[in-house]
């Protein structure tokens, strides 16, 4: 067997690069560096990264993700998706291996660890209706379920866990499966503007004209600027690592739908959408004009 061509088509079927293993190509020096790392672990070494080890190297890769850190004096910080890491242009970003990061716990997602690389059709967009991140990942903790990534009142951005698992925020396997989730910190409800503003945050804007599912909702508290400014820079960084494409639902006048559209959940939509998109039962992230945010991303690209 060529092990140079069986390397190559298990890379590009996995999603594994040479510099894991501390080379740059395809080649005999790879098998080589591959039977010492398999060797040091005891295992068979063959030279080839087949899925066994595959899964023992994503693994110990995923435990210390932040170490293996590209060196970029371009970028500071990266959204990680199946081991590999992608810049997002954002300096409040943490991941949940960093001190002060927020992890998923373990049975609470579809752990794909050391499998080919997930395909992610759609981004989905929930507030959280939390008083801050920490609060909301609590949370979800307690009631088993998950999220991908957090956006907190300042603006910083918490990825807890590699968007190659799928994670439980969506309501159904199908949506989760593939789909990736933010949870935006907003408590939606006008009386805990003092808190806000107690907690040096300042008041958020009052949204008052919003409607979902053909329903005018009663007031409430959006999303501060700099929370907008984080979603978009996330949104980018998403698009440049899955390719997730920069489209939304849109009403009949072109503007972003308010209803829920079966063909997100249970059709071939690609693209980034809010969690009434994708349920009927759901009213986040309603007076999201997610279509004029991604209009504004690619004017700015």
């Amino acid at each position: 067997m060529d092990k140079n061509f069986y390397n190559e088509a298990s890379a590009k079927k996995l999603g594994w690069e040479p510099s894991w293993f501390g080379e740059k190509h395809f080649d005999d020096k790879l098998v080589r560096a591959i039977k010492k790392w398999q060797r040091d672990r005891q295992l068979a070494a063959d030279g080839m990264c087949g899925p066994s080890t595959f899964r023992r190297l994503w693994t110990e890769r995923q435990s210390d993700i932040d170490d293996h850190k590209p060196e970029n004096p371009h970028y500071s910080n990266y959204i990680v998706y199946n081991g590999e890491f992608f810049p997002i242009e954002w300096d409040k970003f943490v991941l949940w291996s960093e001190k002060g990061g927020m992890e998923s716990k373990p049975g609470h997602y579809y752990d794909y660890s050391g499998r080919a690389k997930r395909k992610i059709r759609y981004f989905v967009n929930h507030w959280d209706v939390c008083l801050n991140a920490l609060s909301c990942q609590r949370v979800l903790d307690r009631r088993g379920i998950s999220v991908h990534f957090l956006i907190d009142n300042d603006g910083t951005i918490y990825q807890t866990m590699d968007i190659q698992h799928g994670a439980w925020h969506a309501g159904s396997a199908r949506a989760n499966r593939a789909s990736v989730g933010v949870e935006i910190s907003n408590a939606y409800y006008p009386k805990y503007q003092n808190w806000y503003v107690k907690n040096g945050f300042g008041e958020r804007p009052i949204i008052d004209d919003a409607w979902v599912h053909g329903s005018n909702l009663e007031p409430f508290t959006g999303f501060y600027p700099e929370q907008i400014e984080a979603a978009k820079a996330l949104w980018k960084a998403i698009h440049a690592a899955t390719g997730i494409p920069y489209e939304t639902p849109l009403s009949q006048f072109g503007k972003t739908s308010t209803r829920y559209v079966q063909d997100v959940p249970y059709g071939s939509f690609s693209g980034f959408v809010s969690h009434y998109h994708v349920s009927k039962k759901k009213i986040d992230c309603a007076g999201l004009d997610i279509k004029s945010l991604l209009d504004e991303i690619k004017e700015e690209d």
